[in-house]
């Protein structure tokens, strides 16, 4: 019976020796990663760089030491408009801006990514972007022009101001003419309705609007564009931001260094963008209000709505760019078809299940 026993328990010892061993393979198979992200906005900046704070710190919390991210403030490590070359190449493993910063080089298409004028507002967008095939195109865009990243959506923050002015925008004519920084989709419409549209990096905007350089920006939400001083030099801030009723942020991983890593790993990455994306939405919604009363109450900015009929004229010069555009670009309306599709199926839904407003 004693020796019975002794087999028993020295079976069991084995079977604990061998597992203790298969989880020192499986620990040692799964190496720790270490990821550079550049920035394309300072962290400081609320709304800009909160979801990117949030993954550098939680994800090495989560994965116990496994994943981990080093962000790098811009042009600290390279500029920002290099750090999708630098991604590709893997000179950086990793980079965090708006995909619309890439257009230039991938395709127009890539605006749909980062914001859509008289597009989806938040909720809407995050169903197109997870539920449909927003995503899907996303990395589908990259593939098509050679790049050898993964990109992940990381962060959306409420609508944008559509500008602050040194002067009342009062009729289309006043637009003729007019040097104004815009980005992306939305710049295209100002330009067709006349406007002299430049692309000036958000540091820069202060500036030029002090120095008379421009007469009008457009930059962030109030938030943002207040604390970077805005109201100072332009005491006219419009409203809605027609151009960008939301706003996608991106995480670009190199492929290789994306393969490289675990299915617990890759996993761990893409839930936590999820969350800082989620988290990132529910702050910019809070802190809005108060920054818009200070700027009346101390700052003696003016919040004005634009008239129903400047919206309609924007949105008129929007259908104009879609319809040029897409005839050039055949991705460009392969996206724009889609999100319009979906667009068409989710209104039955808003008509619905929303109070009018």
């Amino acid at each position: 019976m004693k020796k019975q026993y002794k087999k028993i328990f020295l079976a069991v010892i084995i079977s604990i020796v061998y597992l203790a061993c298969s989880g020192i393979v499986f620990a040692a198979a799964e190496k720790p990663v270490f990821i550079k992200v550049p920035l394309a906005y300072p962290s400081g900046l609320p709304g800009l760089g909160t979801s990117v704070i949030y993954l550098a710190e939680k994800a090495p919390i989560v994965s116990d030491g496994s994943v981990n991210f080093k962000i790098y403030e811009p042009k600290k490590l390279l500029p920002p408009f290099e750090m999708l070359g630098a991604v590709d190449k893997k000179v950086v493993e990793a980079c965090y801006g708006v995909s619309g910063y890439w257009s230039g080089k991938v395709g127009n298409a890539l605006n749909f990514f980062t914001a859509v004028p008289f597009g989806p507002e938040a909720p809407e967008y995050l169903a197109w972007i997870y539920n449909g095939n927003g995503l899907k195109l996303w990395q589908e865009l990259y593939d098509s022009k050679g790049f050898n990243v993964k990109v992940l959506p990381l962060g959306i923050v409420s609508p944008e101001t559509s500008g602050w002015y040194t002067k009342k925008i009062e009729a289309v004519s006043d637009l003729k003419g007019l040097p104004i920084r815009f980005f992306g989709l939305g710049g295209q419409v100002l330009t067709k309705l006349g406007a002299s549209v430049q692309q000036i990096p958000g540091g820069e905007i202060f500036g030029a609007l002090e120095k008379g350089v421009i007469e009008g920006a457009e930059f962030s939400m109030p938030a943002i564009d207040t604390k970077l001083g805005f109201y100072k030099v332009a005491k006219y801030n419009y409203f809605p931001g027609w151009h960008q009723q939301a706003t996608f942020f991106e995480l670009l991983i190199n492929k290789d260094v994306w393969n490289g890593m675990s299915p617990k790993q890759q996993m761990i990455v893409e839930e936590l963008c999820k969350s800082a994306t989620l988290s990132n939405l529910a702050y910019c919604e809070a802190i809005q209000a108060p920054v818009m009363s200070e700027n009346v109450t101390k700052h003696g900015v003016e919040n004005i709505k634009w008239s129903d009929e400047m919206l309609d004229t924007f949105e008129g010069a929007w259908m104009q760019v879609v319809k040029e555009e897409s005839v050039k670009d055949p991705f460009f309306k392969k996206v724009w078809d889609d999100l319009s599709t979906f667009r068409k199926e989710y209104k039955l839904w808003s008509d619905y299940g929303f109070l009018p407003r």
